[in-house]
């Protein structure tokens, strides 16, 4: 790259601060409403059991396989429209799409209907993160990467906080009125309700993304386009994995690990209070969704701020240090939180072991666009996402229902589940993470050599 007319920005030729921070805001709330669509399932667990006639290891699909086929395959071909084309308007249509199916959720008569319209919802939302980040990404100079991308990332706590907090308040309302004959459609369930209330909340955030700009792409010559799209391209993409090998493959292992143990928490943690300490959905969802609303974004928020603070400090694996900081500090709450003997317990680990888990949301996606070029930071994250996200959606409700239906034979047995496969997941994503470290210092230096070489 060395002789191109394409200059580094300097750190003034970034947008104003604070419009910066409020495009992350909007993008926070997208997130969030997307996790609110993602999560509502995991209240309504008991009710579409009961009248859909279905088990934990078919809700576990729902929740987990049908929506992360399409979310997580889709999202490689739509993140390399994002890296060439207005990621705006690819973000517009997603909202779009996802809001619509969550609605069409409410229509299933049967396990299939739900699982088809869930795939649908994940196609929608596969257009989000990797347009998003790579945004925010031309929004701020690389110090302050790991924060940004980390409150963009809230949206999941935000967005899964709410739809327990919101969905209890839905699930109390409608059931009380019992089923509803609605013109065109017939008799629906009262669960069903929720999820038209749910697909509603889509038009507000769709307006706001209104009020936001597309950045300049920072790193490559966008006067030229057969430069922009050569750059973007498949074979530039291989050729940075092959490169970088080491540094993906444990940063992919660390984070699909963590997922199985984030998601399946996240799905099953309401069951867990209503099976074991008898509580019912409304008071589940509140408390839980309290804590994740607070203790999930504050934990998020602190892997950020770590991250940032250790690599201004010079630690070039400063992203990643403070991910396995949070990993490790998770693993004995979230083992032991399932097996207390009182719910007061139960909640207090809970609320420790979710604000630990939630340190390294933000981080999986920062450490990409450090040491990926621009053209290729959407695809990255998709690629991420393809086989990160496939695992933990795939596998986190799945591995959690498959022990308590085969391994345990006994629904009332979900927290043993809870404990065993946290158990096992979370140290190894520790180990993971460790492992990791020194490719992507290598990775780290890399990326600034060529950033100085441009």
């Amino acid at each position: 790259m060395t002789g191109s007319s394409q200059s580094l920005p300097r750190s003034d030729d970034y947008p104003n601060p604070v419009y910066s921070w409020y495009v992350v805001g909007i993008l926070m709330l997208a997130y969030t409403n997307s996790f609110i669509d993602r999560q509502i399932l995991s209240l309504l667990i008991e009710p579409i059991q009961r009248d859909l006639g279905i088990n934990d290891t078919q809700i576990s699909l729902l929740a987990g396989l049908a929506f992360a086929i399409f979310y997580t395959v889709m999202g490689v071909p739509i993140a390399r429209l994002a890296d060439q084309k207005n990621r705006r308007t690819i973000i517009l249509w997603g909202i779009s799409i996802w809001s619509v199916l969550t609605a069409t959720c409410g229509l299933a008569k049967n396990f299939w209907h739900l699982f088809f319209s869930r795939m649908g919802v994940g196609v929608g939302e596969a257009t989000l993160s990797p347009a998003a980040m790579s945004m925010i990404s031309d929004y701020f100079p690389v110090a302050k990467i790991a924060r940004a991308i980390s409150i963009y990332s809230m949206g999941v706590y935000f967005g899964a906080g709410l739809a327990l907090i919101i969905g209890g308040f839905v699930v109390k309302l409608v059931s009380e009125s019992g089923n509803v004959v609605i013109p065109l459609i017939g008799e629906v369930f009262s669960w069903q309700i929720t999820f038209f209330y749910v697909g509603l909340m889509g038009l507000p955030i769709f307006l706001l993304l209104l009020t936001i700009k597309e950045p300049r792409r920072r790193g490559i010559n966008v006067s030229d386009p057969e430069e922009a799209k050569k750059a973007s391209s498949l074979p530039v993409l291989k050729a940075f994995v092959r490169i970088n090998r080491k540094t993906i493959f444990y940063h992919f292992a660390t984070f699909s690990c963590l997922g199985i143990a984030v998601v399946g928490y996240m799905i099953w943690t309401p069951t867990f209070f209503i099976r074991t300490y008898g509580w019912d959905a409304p008071k589940i969802g509140m408390i839980y969704g309290i804590i994740l609303f607070f203790g999930g974004t504050s934990g998020v928020y602190a892997g950020g701020a770590l991250a940032d603070w250790l690599t201004k400090r010079g630690y070039k694996d400063g992203i990643l240090r403070a991910a396995v900081f949070g990993i490790i500090c998770s693993i004995p709450f979230s083992v032991l939180t399932p097996l207390m003997a009182s719910p007061t317990l139960a909640v207090m680990g809970l609320t420790a072991s979710c604000f630990f888990m939630s340190f390294p949301q933000g981080l999986p996606a920062a450490a990409l666009q450090v040491i990926a070029p621009n053209p290729l930071r959407a695809q990255m994250v998709a690629l991420y996402f393809l086989v990160a996200g496939l695992i933990a959606n795939a596998f986190g409700p799945t591995l959690y229902a498959l022990m308590t239906d085969y391994a345990f034979g006994d629904p009332m047995m979900i927290r043993y589940s809870l404990s065993s496969v946290s158990a096992f997941v979370l140290p190894l994503a520790a180990l993971f993470g460790v492992l990791a470290l020194k490719p992507f210092r290598k990775s780290v230096i890399d990326a600034e050599f060529q950033k100085l070489e441009v």
